[in-house]
């Protein structure tokens, strides 16, 4: 136990002490951790370290997705609704089935059947892999949507062709209704689900009052979500990402501000350190890796390698051209941006899920006959991890940067977020008036704070103002299309969209602002004092700056990233202001 107690701690320290030099380099995380997990696996005497896949998938992937889902945009997942499904089971499907046919004729004796496993192991994008490459990089707004979507919910199709694939290995084999049916009862399954198990999560959250209670609520959804739904059949997975996206979107409405700080660094904090030791760990194994082929062929070995990886990539790219570009055109819609369809292309890095997924296969089938050619199968898809992340993800931030349009919408991002921090002031300065109409007498308190809700409004609009004149500056034509879905027009924005109190989150937002407690006074014990009526004014204006950012949020003109960071920082000061 001591010994298993020392290493845990020991990848904790060295995962914390590489991102932080990973930071300062400026080398993304992913591949840092990697990099140093493959040195470490060839130092003589260090133990090594195995991966229990059940470990993996009952554990660190269901708090990973979670945590990648909680914070996922579902008004970006509903506009790019149809190229998610096509990328997360389409795209899935058919790399499953190329790799497969491809393995069968380059590898003697490995059946279609082991060789779709294969294929199925190295289909799904990695959550983990795609969100934390994309944060260390600038990349459209809609790339980030589509892969965050995409490696979401592509894990149930993987894992069920997975499942179909080893069943034909042993003898169990499927027609192809029956494998169709079974998909479908995986993955409705586990949407139902995490359904089930977001509103009951969410009624239990609307009930919680203390930050710490939050954050045990937090630490136990996912399990909450998973479990039932794999002892039910269903795709566990599928669950944690639904529940996650539903309560993450509605934190604002459901949460304290307190507990939405709380649980925003706790989140931070475990999906940091979780998804750091998931890539050092997958370099940790690449010693005893090369050591199960040892015996086998080098030609043959390198052979298929390469053609599994020329695969995956090709097949990645060929399938988003043409969903992107040549389904368009079938269907008379707007393209998307060919540096879109190039980002989205090039962005398929695998990992945490393909690892766990191969290591699941058995060593030996029912009937005692071994997996065919399982070493082999578990070497090729360390390499496709390994090729992807390293290759593509190196590559993928100078890719960002040299192609045209990207800087174009960083503009664009600035000048939205700017125009939403100053929209929210306006909804602050209305609640003011209204205030300083319905209860006369309070003027000091309400010049008070109009100072404060001014000061906002001039900082965002030199922002936005700023951002305008960068965008001048880099011409008409620097930024691509609208991010949305193609031919979809973006919503129009409520500017003038009176808030609702309710609607915009707890903490101070069920008391009416025009009834005050009474309170002794210095001057007039009838009324409240100063502070209680600054502190009780100054909730209610935050809550009509957060109700009007949800309704910004809610049109899809405001992106998640900037919404989550103006929450924060409003957040903060209602929980100052509890305290002052």
């Amino acid at each position: 136990m001591i010994a298993v107690v020392a290493g845990i701690v020991a990848l904790v320290i060295v995962t914390a002490l590489v991102r932080a030099g990973a930071r300062r380099t400026g080398v993304p995380d992913p591949i840092a951790l990697l990099v140093v997990g493959i040195g470490l696996s060839w130092v003589p005497g260090l133990p090594q370290y195995h991966i229990d896949p059940d470990l993996v998938l009952v554990v660190v992937l269901p708090v990973l997705l979670y945590c990648a889902a909680f914070a996922a945009s579902v008004p970006a997942f509903r506009i790019h609704l149809r190229p998610i499904l096509l990328l997360s089971v389409g795209l899935t499907i058919v790399t499953a089935l190329a790799v497969g046919g491809v393995a069968e004729v380059l590898v003697p004796g490995l059946g279609f059947a082991a060789a779709c496993a294969l294929g199925a192991v190295v289909a799904p994008p990695d959550a983990v892999a795609a969100t934390a490459v994309a944060r260390t990089i600038r990349l459209p707004r809609r790339v980030v949507a589509l892969l965050e979507g995409e490696s979401l919910f592509n894990d149930a199709a993987a894992l069920t062709v997975l499942t179909v694939a080893v069943g034909a290995v042993a003898g169990d084999t499927l027609s192809f209704p029956q494998a169709v049916g079974r998909f479908l009862v995986v993955s409705v399954g586990g949407l139902v689900a995490g359904a089930v198990a977001a509103l009951v999560i969410g009624w239990v959250r609307q009930r919680v009052t203390h930050p710490y209670t939050d954050v045990v609520v937090f630490l136990v959804a996912p399990f909450v979500s998973y479990l039932p739904a794999e002892e039910l059949g269903a795709s566990g997975l599928a669950a944690v990402v639904v529940s996650g996206l539903y309560l993450g979107h509605r934190a604002t409405t459901i949460m304290e501000p307190g507990a939405r700080v709380v649980t925003g660094a706790v989140r931070t904090a475990v999906s940091w350190l979780l998804e750091g030791m998931v890539f050092l760990v997958v370099g940790l194994q690449l010693r005893q890796v090369v050591v199960g082929i040892s015996g086998m062929a080098p030609g043959v070995v390198a052979g298929v390698t390469l053609a599994v990886v020329g695969t995956v990539v090709a097949v990645r790219f060929a399938w988003v051209v043409l969903a992107e570009q040549g389904l368009a055109t079938l269907l008379r819609r707007r393209h998307a941006s060919w540096t879109e369809t190039t980002l989205t292309a090039w962005s398929g890095m695998r990992g945490a899920v393909s690892l766990a997924a191969v290591l699941t296969l058995p060593v030996a089938l029912p009937d005692g006959r071994a997996f065919p050619q399982r070493d082999l199968v578990v070497f090729v898809t360390f390499v496709v991890i390994l090729a992807t992340l390293l290759g593509q993800g190196v590559t993928l931030p100078a890719l960002a940067r040299r192609l045209p349009g990207t800087h174009g919408e960083a503009v664009e991002e600035a000048q939205e977020e700017a125009r939403a921090r100053r929209l929210a002031a306006d909804a602050a300065l209305e609640c003011l008036e209204q205030l300083e109409r319905e209860e006369p007498g309070r003027r000091q308190v309400v010049e008070q704070l109009r100072r404060r809700v001014q000061n906002r409004i001039e900082a965002a609009t030199e922002a936005e103002e700023a951002a305008e004149a960068q965008a001048d500056a880099a011409g008409p034509g620097s930024a691509d299309a609208d991010g949305g879905e193609p031919g979809e027009a973006a919503p129009e924005t409520p500017e003038h969209e009176l808030p609702d109190p309710e609607a915009a989150g707890r903490g101070g937002t069920t008391e009416s602002v025009a009834a005050p407690a009474s309170h002794d006074d210095e001057g007039d014990g009838a009324h409240e004092s100063t502070r209680e009526s600054y502190r009780r004014y100054g909730q209610a204006m935050l809550v009509a700056e957060r109700s009007r950012l949800l309704a910004l949020r809610n049109a899809g003109t405001l992106g998640e990233d900037a919404f989550v960071r103006i929450q924060h920082e409003l957040d903060l000061e209602q929980a100052a202001m509890i305290v002052r």
